[in-house]
């Protein structure tokens, strides 16, 4: 298996502040990878020290077989990079912005700078000093985008972007994965990670706590209600799997996890109106996850 990116027990100190610890992780070519995580759980600290522009303090780290950081001037080559936050030389236009960038990378991405801004509805001839925020986070997806990168690493990319650009962003993003692009993003939006993400990891404090398929993490559990139930009995709620059961009105619900044969003859003595058993969303397995690690 080919891997874009891989690391192994990679640690970055900052002394008494929190960095990253001993991160292991493996994104395959190819793959559109979510790294979720709040704000200050180590996403970007992760992403700098990828990246060579954070010396680790140990551990390994290679981006496309390139070993990080002796390597990092040859793997900037191959990577579009949209840092969570940007700025700019004050008096420059969003075009100004695209030709420094690509005259640093020594190519002509005139023509692809104006296709992508057109698509985000962006206007490349304003001062960037005058644009929104969002517009300035579309200057930043124009520049890594523009000269067609073998890796897209992208950090909190869609905050800012309203809901119209988003969906032209993520079309971007799934033609250019369909032309081999490998694409890893760090978000703390669940909903879009769990749609567009075929795996994710969710780091916590520096450290990973789960990697999987994304469709592996929702099937870790699942959420079952019961209308017609204002309180779920004791034989239920006390056994092993049995999660975060709560009721509101006139029903009730909780995650399990095991086999839901297991817990249908105590199902059947209850006298439900209507069983619902669905897969949990992003956001729970998240919160459960975080919550289990408190523990």
């Amino acid at each position: 298996m080919e891997y874009a990116i891989k690391t192994q027990a990679l640690t970055k100190n900052y002394g008494r502040a929190r960095g990253i610890t001993n991160v292991s992780l493996s994104v395959e070519a190819g793959d559109i990878f979510g790294f979720i995580g709040p704000n200050g759980a180590g996403k970007s600290t992760f992403i700098r020290t990828l990246l060579g522009l954070i010396r680790p303090s140990g551990g390994k780290a290679s981006v496309l077989n390139y070993n990080i950081p002796s390597q990092s001037r040859e793997v900037l080559k191959h990577i579009g990079y949209m840092p969570s936050e940007t700025s700019y030389y004050r008096g420059m236009r969003a075009v100004d912005v695209f030709r420094m960038s690509a005259k640093l990378r020594h190519k002509d991405c005139e023509r692809e700078s104006w296709v992508l801004s057109d698509r985000l509805g962006l206007d490349p001839n304003r001062p960037v000093s005058e644009l929104s925020f969002g517009n300035q986070k579309k200057v930043a997806i124009v520049t890594a985008m523009q000269h067609k990168p073998d890796i897209l690493i992208l950090d909190e990319p869609t905050s800012g972007l309203d809901p119209l650009v988003q969906r032209a962003f993520w079309d971007l993003l799934k033609e250019r994965n369909k032309q081999g692009t490998t694409i890893f993003l760090s978000s703390h939006v669940l909903s879009e990670v769990q749609q567009h993400c075929r795996h994710a990891a969710i780091i916590r404090e520096g450290k990973i706590l789960v990697s999987d398929a994304v469709s592996n993490l929702s099937n870790t559990a699942r959420r079952v209600t019961l209308r017609g139930v204002s309180e779920l009995p004791t034989t239920l709620t006390g056994l092993a799997g049995v999660l975060k059961a709560e009721t509101h009105k006139s029903e009730s619900s909780f995650l399990y996890q095991g086999d839901l044969h297991d817990i249908l003859p105590i199902l059947n003595a209850i006298p439900f109106e209507d069983l619902i058993v669905t897969e949990p969303s992003l956001e729970e397995i998240f919160l459960h996850v975080y919550e289990g690690d408190n523990k």
